[in-house]
């Protein structure tokens, strides 16, 4: 069982306001910003290279650390800004042909389907949209019918920016490798929410951010890149940190997923991010998973009882992000209101996820993500404020 009061209690942001916006960007723990400003300082006095090599081996611990969380190896994991530079370093990396499929979910982040279009511009390909269930769900019966020799690429979305639901990311897996196709899995609020095994969903790419569930630094990312897909792998950008230039003709990419990689980048982040998974682990994911989840389940029963509000989350599972309308108030409205009462929460606009918006007639929604360190007393803060409205 998770200690609440010892989490909180090295939670500097939870003595300040109640934070729901941890799709956003979650409160850190205060050991990640011990391990972030102790490098800076000390990197003030030593120097940018000298701090880089003498702190080498808590650097490469930081891979290690995030290939055990997810069950990986170290040389599968490349690290990155935003999970937004870790799928599109992954995507731009793979070549396209004209009359080339790709399918992705109706519930696809804004920022990875404007990849998808500026692609089909530019090389012709084909973007499919695999239809829901009707609980909201990809469809993975749909996703099987619709496989054949022109897909080139699976790229699904696990959790989206609003709606709560949890894709069936395993299953979609199952159906890529019978399929000898490449999947590509947005991860960036699942990781950190609940527990990821890319062994066990097949995915050949995971695109992850640090500052959402993760508690880590904003600025702070990684994709990792399965090693039987590696060598096919050819990054759009390359310096003498992600290759080794061997002659006047000829370079050599690194192996594994460092050529991903770029030298210049910020360390203290980075070892920030490690702390932050070090500290995931020892919590253990699971009950992490089950305390959100058990959260997640009491805000959305009370949210029935409100009049006037509609809870718009789907799904078969749902996890710790859960959106609404009240009728006759702008979200925006709503969210001013519980932010000068020091309630944090969010407004999910409908190009964020502009199909699923489109489909379910979703305007301006409010957002509000849980975390383990949130607590029962908060939520019922929440309902109070939401039914004074």
């Amino acid at each position: 069982m998770l200690n609440l009061s010892s989490i909180r209690a090295t939670t500097p942001g939870c003595n300040h306001h109640i934070h729901f916006n941890n799709a956003g960007a979650s409160l850190p723990d205060q050991s990640v910003l011990d391990t972030v400003n102790e490098y800076l300082s000390t990197e003030s006095i030593v120097g940018g290279y000298e701090l880089m090599a003498e702190r080498h081996e808590s650097l490469e611990k930081v891979y290690h650390s995030i290939a055990k969380m997810i069950n990986a190896s170290r040389n599968e994991i490349a690290l990155f800004q935003s999970a937004t530079a870790a799928w599109a370093g992954a995507f731009n990396a793979l070549e396209f042909s004209e009359g080339d499929e790709i399918l992705c979910s109706e519930v696809e982040y804004g920022s990875n389907y404007l990849n998808l279009l500026r692609k089909q511009k530019s090389s012709g390909i084909n973007i499919r949209v695999v239809p829901s269930t009707p609980k909201g769900c990809l469809d993975v019966d749909r996703l099987e019918e619709m496989m054949n020799p022109n897909v080139k690429l699976i790229a699904i979305t696990h959790v989206p920016t609003n709606g709560g639901l949890v894709n069936p990311a395993a299953e979609i897996g199952k159906i890529a490798k019978k399929h000898n196709c490449l999947y590509l899995l947005d991860a960036c609020q699942s990781v950190g929410q609940m527990p990821i095994d890319v062994k066990v969903i097949g995915c050949d790419f995971l695109a992850v951010t640090g500052r959402k569930y993760l508690r880590a630094p904003r600025g702070t990312g990684f994709l990792f890149v399965s090693e039987n897909v590696i060598d096919q792998m050819d990054p759009t950008i390359l310096d003498l940190y992600s290759a080794n230039w061997l002659s006047d003709s000829k370079y050599k990419l690194e192996a594994g997923a460092r050529r991903f990689e770029l030298f210049e980048n910020n360390k203290a982040l980075q070892l920030g991010l490690g702390k932050a998974v070090e500290n995931y682990l020892e919590l253990g994911p699971n009950q992490c998973y089950e305390r959100i989840k058990m959260l997640a389940q009491k805000l959305r029963s009370g949210l029935t009882n409100i009049s006037g509000l509609e809870c718009t989350d789907i799904g078969e599972e749902q996890c710790g992000i859960i959106t609404f309308r009240k009728e006759g108030i702008p979200a925006e409205e709503i969210k001013t209101h519980l932010f000068n009462k020091g309630v944090y929460t969010s407004v999910s606009f409908p190009s964020g996820t502009l199909l699923d918006s489109n489909k379910r007639n979703l305007d301006f929604l409010v957002r509000a993500s849980l975390h383990y360190y949130n607590s029962e007393e908060e939520i019922n803060r929440l309902l109070e404020l939401l039914a004074e409205r």
